[in-house]
């Protein structure tokens, strides 16, 4: 009888110390896989069982409007930053959907600093001239730069497809190509921005068919994200 107690008594301890370890691999699955660090220079949290991290930009947030659009009565009609809102939301969706885990970041958002990630894409929209297409670029100082160009490759190839829209290259500036996050973010970091086309010429795309948007973002970062890389190493400049 005693000896039954025992035995039963020694499975509830073993029952009880599976379902301890099975709620703290939870628990730490989690925060590895939505937690960002809040400090700055701190990068992302260590991952256990983690999903890969995507760091997105919606341009202009929670700093201004950028490019603004009016009417004949010098109403605004439409804004860069809702744009890239919108093409934002909608593009993590759909890489959460795929098993990416996605963070949405403001323009001078303080976690770019140190930010290590799988990638960083920085998403705006053109001036309000009535031209079309659109333009992708990394950091002209990048110490990953085979990285990064295949990562726009990407783009130009999948962006391009899905929306229809010829890349622009000639008016690349430098506020692209020397780009501010460039500077904050881990040198390890793959990172591009893209302009994803023009609010003059393409605002129908943009306002109407931003899903298509959001699939070509989407789709470009699944292209780089499965493609065979070479090291990320950085070198020195």
């Amino acid at each position: 009888m005693r000896y039954d107690l025992i035995k039963r008594i020694q499975r509830l301890f073993t029952i009880i110390g599976f379902i301890s370890f099975f709620g703290i691999v939870i628990l730490a699955t989690r925060d590895a896989d939505f937690a960002f660090s809040s400090s700055r220079g701190a990068g992302w949290m260590p991952q256990l069982f983690s999903r890969p991290q995507i760091a997105l930009i919606s341009g202009h947030a929670g700093s201004d409007s950028g490019a603004i659009c009016t009417d004949a009565a010098g109403q605004t009609t439409l804004t860069e930053a809702a744009i890239t809102a919108a093409v934002s939301a909608k593009t993590a969706t759909l890489l959460q959907q795929r098993g990416y885990a996605v963070t949405i970041l403001n323009e001078f958002d303080e976690r770019l600093n140190g930010l290590q990630a799988v990638a960083l894409l920085s998403l705006h929209a053109d001036s309000c001239v009535d031209l079309s297409g659109y333009k992708a670029a990394y950091s002209e100082t990048s110490a990953i730069p085979e990285t990064d160009a295949r990562l726009t490759g990407c783009i130009a190839q999948y962006y391009a497809t899905e929306t229809g829209l010829h890349e622009h290259p000639e008016t690349i500036t430098h506020n692209m190509t020397e780009y501010h996050a460039f500077r904050k973010i881990d040198p390890a970091t793959p990172a591009a921005i893209l302009e994803l086309g023009f609010l003059g010429g393409d605002q129908e795309l943009l306002t109407a068919q931003q899903d298509r948007l959001a699939q070509g973002v989407a789709d470009s970062l699944d292209c780089f994200l499965s493609t065979p890389s070479t090291s990320t190493t950085p070198t020195s400049k």
